[in-house]
This record gives structure tokens, C-alpha cells and sequence, in this order.
């Protein structure tokens, strides 16, 4: 019989005695690693581990390329194994590590190698399709997998969690708002839910009208209100394309169709999530917009640790807001919606897409306009192709993004001649 992903947290997620949950002991050394330790996320995540060095021993450490700052943070946290996936950079890893005892290792094998080391939690937050198949290997394996790869579900997302289910693996959100429904799920069970909702910030451009939208600059649409991320997620919140994988992703990880997934924009970020169970009741999480917030949960995972964020104080922010998400200003959201609902592959020309016009947006080769336009009119060659059928396997998932990225960038001058 195939087992569910152990996540799903509208379930007990506790061991049960006779007389109740079984309430856990002083916490132990947990073993982690860490797959993209120099991204934003997996910054935070060291920041964490820094922190907390008493509750936790570092297996293993990644990163694409940067191997210099690769080098300094294996030092520090005192990891057996630090990986580059960027073979090139094996020397200078190889230099930076010299003298400390710490394995170097370089490519793809040896991520999937990292991945598949005997650490008990692994942070995945390799960006990209470079992720898949180390997030993977480690869930084959049954580990606890704190997911901020947002690949690993938009492109293979049915693939992903018959994996983990079939593994027993443990799947933590680690995004803001699908760690919000996490938690909040835990007012109820599965069957009792009725919707969940995330929150958008609406990015920089919330009150931009459509025509000065247009012309926005990467600049512009790096300049995020409340959050600091990488370049690409921010003009994806500016876009609000993050959302819209974002509803795929909640699709994903917790069993609801796209009719039970909404969205509300929610310019302070302070409320992440919430759900509304069968009864009216609605379950918020509200935390400050820090990612070492929804990180430190999946970290500690059942138990929690101390977080350095500053506190919400909820007296001094005077009020919440909330409004409805705008899709003739930002249609991106709703091609995310539309691919989901057509499911295949769909989600994953969406992705692949997506990243071509962000990279052109943000080199300053495409407008801002154009991002969502080139992701449709990808989706559209796809189509014709017959290319969104559901992928068999992992391969085919990659072989589809890769296919579509060719799309993407044969489509590029038509796109940028007819959005100017």
C-alpha cells in the first residue's frame, strides 16, 4: 500500500500513546545539510544553525558556483562535504577548504551525492531545475525535506510528492505562505477544510496603473516593499507570478483543487496564510516578513527554537489591509491558474518560460510587459506541439523544460516587438 507524504497537516503528525500525543523529549543533535547554502534562503538557514549550533551537526553544504563563500561557511559550520555544481569551480572550493579536513566534491553527481549523505533534514534550495534531482535523491531516501525549490513541485510536482509518499519522506514548506497554511492546518482535519488562501504582498507596482506598469524598469521591479529576496522571485512578486506558482505549489503539497486555492493581496506581509474550515472559522498566520520565520519552523520541526526576527508589534502597524488581486494589471497570476487547471505539463512550460523572460527582463532586453506575454505565447507553441501531456518521469519533466526554454527564446523578438 503507498504511503501519503508525511505532511500533510490537517493529520496528527505526532506519535500517539494510549493517553495522548507523546510529548517529545529534550530535543537531540539533528544532522541537516544544506543544498544552496549561499542563496538568500540557505543564508538564512546558516543564520539559523549559527545560532543554534548546540541543537544541530552539518553533514553536507552546496552551492552552484561560488565557492569562495561556499568555503567560508562549510568552515564555519563545520561540514564533512562542500559541493559546487559548477565543476569549474572545484579548485578554488578545493583551495578554500585547505587545511580544514572538509571534503570538496564538484557537478552534478556529487550534489545528488550530498543530497543522499545520512543527514536526517535536508533544506532544499537549489534554485531552478538543478534542484530536482538532488531534492529528489534525498526524498528517496525518507529524510525530512525543508522544500524551497519551487521546481521540484511547478514542473514535477505529481512525480514529486508519489515519491515522497512512496519514500515515507517528511515534506516541509518553507515558502512564507505555504508554511502559514502549514501551520494553521493544524486547527482542524483534512476533510474539515474548505479553502485556503495565500497572500501577496503586490509588489512595488500594487497602485501602478497599467501604463506606467508598462514601462517599469528591472530596477523599478527590483525594489520590493517588504521583503529581501533573490532578483528573480522579486520580479516574479512583481509580477505576482510568484503567486501564481505559488498556487501550483499549494496544489501540490497539500491535495486541493485550484477552485480551493485563492489569493487576497495583503500590502503589509504580516498575515502569510490562512484556512477557512467547514465551519466559518478562518486561521491565520501572521509573523514579520522575515524568511527566518517560516525556516526556523521547518528547522525545528516538530518542536521550535528561538528566532532572532524582530516581533510583530500589531498595536504600532494600526491595520491589515486586504484586496483583491488585479488580473488585467498583472495577468501573470491568472496563466498561472489557467496552468494548473490544465495540468501536464502545462505548469512546467509556465516555469521554464517564465525564467527566459525574467533573465531577458532583468538584462535589460525585454519589457516588463512582455514577461507575461512571452510566457502565454510560449505556453501557446507548446501547445501546438503537443508538449503538455503529463511527463512520465523526471527525465521527461527536465526534457520538457528544456524544450520549452528553446521555445521561450525563439519567441523572444516577436515578444519584445509587440509588447513595446
Amino acid at each position: 500500500m503507498r504511503r501519503r507524504a508525511a505532511f500533510w497537516c490537517g493529520e496528527p503528525m505526532t506519535a500517539r500513546g494510549a493517553d495522548g500525543p507523546v510529548v517529545a523529549s529534550e530535543p537531540t543533535i539533528r544532522s541537516v545539510t544544506i543544498l544552496g547554502a549561499t542563496g538568500s534562503v540557505g543564508a538564512s538557514t546558516v543564520d539559523l544553525i549559527k545560532r543554534n549550533a548546540a541543537l544541530y551537526r552539518v553533514e553536507a553544504v552546496s552551492a552552484r558556483r561560488n565557492a569562495a563563500a561556499l568555503g567560508r561557511i562549510a568552515r564555519e559550520l563545520g561540514a564533512r562535504l562542500a559541493v559546487v555544481g559548477d565543476e569549474t569551480a572545484y579548485g578554488e572550493l578545493k583551495a578554500a577548504l585547505a587545511g580544514s579536513g572538509i571534503e570538496a566534491a564538484a557537478g552534478q553527481a556529487a550534489l545528488i551525492e550530498a543530497a543522499q549523505r545520512p543527514a536526517q533534514w535536508v533544506m532544499a534550495a537549489i534554485s531552478g531545475a538543478a534542484g530536482l534531482k538532488p531534492t529528489l535523491a534525498a526524498i528517496a531516501r525518507g529524510a525530512t525535506v525543508a522544500l524551497a525549490n519551487k521546481e521540484c513541485l511547478v514542473c514535477a510536482g505529481y512525480l514529486f510528492m508519489r515519491a515522497a509518499a512512496e519514500a515515507g519522506a517528511t515534506v516541509l514548506p518553507v515558502d512564507s505562505e505555504h508554511n502559514a497554511i502549514f501551520q494553521a492546518l493544524a486547527a482542524g482535519r483534512r476533510e474539515e477544510v474548505a479553502r485556503v488562501i495565500l497572500t501577496a504582498s503586490g509588489g512595488p507596482f500594487r497602485t501602478w496603473s497599467a501604463e506606467a506598469i508598462r514601462g517599469a524598469t528591472p530596477a523599478q521591479a527590483l525594489r520590493h516593499p517588504n521583503w529581501s529576496m533573490g532578483p528573480k522571485i522579486t520580479v516574479d512578486s512583481a509580477t505576482l507570478m510568484n503567486k501564481g506558482l505559488e498556487l501550483i505549489e499549494a496544489h501540490h503539497l497539500f491535495g486541493l483543487p485550484s477552485e480551493r486555492i485563492d489569493v487576497l493581496v495583503h500590502p503589509q506581509s504580516v498575515v502569510h496564510g490562512l484556512v477557512e474550515f467547514r465551519d466559518g472559522s478562518l486561521i491565520a498566520q501572521l509573523g514579520p516578513p522575515d524568511m527566518r520565520v517560516p525556516i526556523a519552523h521547518c528547522l525545528a520541526w516538530p518542536a521550535r527554537i528561538d528566532g532572532p526576527v524582530k516581533r510583530l508589534d500589531l498595536a504600532a502597524l494600526g491595520q491589515l489591509t486586504f484586496e483583491m488581486p488585479d488580473h488585467g494589471r498583472f495577468p501573470a497570476l491568472r496563466l498561472a491558474r489557467s496552468a494548473l487547471e490544465q495540468g501536464g505539463a502545462a505548469p512546467t512550460v509556465l516555469n521554464a518560460a517564465d525564467e527566459i523572460a525574467v533573465g531577458e527582463f532583468i538584462a535589460g532586453r525585454l519589457g516588463f510587459a512582455a514577461i507575461p506575454a512571452l510566457v502565454e505565447a510560449t505556453l501557446a507553441a507548446a501547445a501546438k506541439r503537443g508538449l503538455l501531456g503529463e511527463p512520465d518521469d523526471v527525465d521527461a519533466a527536465l526534457a520538457v523544460d528544456h524544450v520549452a526554454r528553446s521555445l521561450a527564446r525563439d519567441l523572444l523578438r516577436e515578444i519584445a516587438v509587440k509588447a513595446s
